[in-house]
């Protein structure tokens, strides 16, 4: 029983692993501080990839991080797929005026995002903006840009209890000083993109999104990966539509396939 907590724990890592917890637990300062002691000694943080016990605040392992595939070179500026990007960069009628992001979306790249996603490693947002606010070109996140997060449908949004594109806004905003204007909604039915062909992700009105209120003149999407440019493309036409000057783009990772 022992040995299945600590497994558990581990891949949660201490922060993650009892957020539940100690919201249950209420306002009580001992018993909450006495639970996190006790976290952090049965399971050391974990590496999100392969598992191994890394440093506090570090979601990866050092051999993991060197297994990260930044893309360098020259990069098409509309799409940020690395040039030639032929058939799959974007049309000249897109409403972004700029996409990138640094890492590839495959491996240690691909379980940050799962963590942050699905596993709800808050934590993780910030590892990942660093790298973002690292290697942005110039110009891209100054000011005066604005921020906004790619919505997540509400009803997602409420399983999960959180939004990830709202937590990597917030973290490179920290980072940047630039203002987050989560002006964007979802709606219709959720759509799952996860597996579906690239013909269906870019189904015309697949993806529902409007924006609310006054969007920034310059606005910065902020999501976590960049497939197809279905999402961002809905999104940035929704501010368009909305009075926005310029859209650009920024994700953590960028699919090549």
């Amino acid at each position: 029983m022992l040995t299945a907590v600590r497994t558990v724990l581990a891949r949660l890592g201490p922060t993650t692993a009892v957020r539940t917890v100690l919201a249950c637990l209420g306002p009580t300062t001992a018993a909450r501080e006495l639970l996190a002691a006790l976290a952090s000694a049965l399971a050391p943080p974990a590496c999100w990839d392969c598992g191994a016990t890394v440093a506090a605040g570090q979601p990866l392992c050092w051999a993991c991080r060197a297994q990260l595939r930044f893309l360098r070179g020259e990069r098409c500026p509309r799409c940020g797929l690395p040039a030639p990007c032929a058939g799959r960069c974007a049309s000249p009628g897109s409403a972004l005026a700029r996409a990138w992001a640094p890492v590839a979306f495959e491996g240690p790249a691909r379980a940050l995002v799962h963590a942050l996603k699905f596993r709800g490693a808050l934590g993780v947002a910030d590892a990942m903006a660093a790298q973002i606010v690292a290697g942005a070109p110039p110009g891209l996140l100054a000011a005066p840009a604005a921020l906004v997060p790619v919505p997540t449908h509400p009803v997602r949004r409420r399983l999960r209890g959180f939004d990830h594109a709202d937590c990597l806004a917030a973290a490179i905003g920290a980072r940047t000083g630039l203002a987050v204007a989560p002006c964007l909604v979802r709606g219709g039915a959720p759509t799952r993109q996860a597996g579906s062909s690239r013909a269906a992700r870019r189904t015309p009105g697949r993806i529902d999104v409007r924006a609310r209120g006054d969007p920034p003149p310059y606005a910065v999407l902020v999501d976590d990966v960049h497939t197809t440019g279905a999402t961002l493309e809905a999104c940035a036409s929704a501010l368009r539509r909305a009075g926005a000057h310029a859209v650009c783009a920024v994700a953590y990772a960028r699919a090549l396939r």
